[in-house]
């Protein structure tokens, strides 16, 4: 995946500096979540995580419902659906805290996890963020909401999805199957 990945961003023109992987897994990263509590990625360590940066307002919103059903649907096996939301793009998550977690419950039925709302793009990105760009280079960035990152059981980067493509997509489906804890 990581020559894939340099290969593409040299074909891009990117510096090595980009292109060049950091050290470290995303388990090193922490959120706090929406209820206010510390939520260390590695408590996440030996399962998938599905990094979904959200907004209440956008015309992709309703991915919510899939995220839901993916959650349902493979939590038992390994699978963490993991909630950011963000205000980067066209301002689309403007609430505080309490309103995005009531209009995700009310709406959605969201019972997956969430952080508070977050940077994800540019120098003030949480830092997670920063790892995943540094590996996938501009390609791989949050272009806008619901652009989602697969992360595996050790805390790999396994693969990245535009906001385009929906999380209950053949595509997403596949990787999340094949990334599930011993597979």
């Amino acid at each position: 995946m990581k020559k894939v990945i340099a290969g593409v961003a040299l074909a891009l023109g990117m510096s090595s500096a980009v292109q060049a992987a950091p050290t470290g897994t995303a388990h090193q990263f922490g959120f706090i979540s929406i209820e206010g509590d510390p939520m260390p990625f590695s408590q996440f360590e030996g399962k998938s995580v599905l990094v979904v940066n959200t907004a209440s307002r956008c015309g992709f919103t309703g991915q919510y419902a899939a995220l839901q059903k993916l959650w349902q649907d493979y939590q038992d096996r390994g699978l963490v659906v993991l909630a950011v939301p963000s205000n980067d793009f066209g301002g689309q998550e403007p609430g505080s805290t309490a309103e995005i977690k009531e209009f995700c419950t009310v709406n959605y039925d969201v019972d997956f996890p969430m952080t508070e709302k977050q940077t994800v793009k540019g120098d003030h990105a949480h830092p997670f963020y920063k790892w995943v760009r540094a590996q996938t280079g501009t390609i791989g960035a949050p272009k806008w909401n619901f652009h989602k990152y697969l992360i595996g059981p050790q805390g790999e980067l396994v693969d990245w999805f535009s906001t385009h493509t929906r999380p209950d997509s053949a595509k997403v489906i596949a990787a999340i199957e094949q990334s599930l804890p011993g597979n």
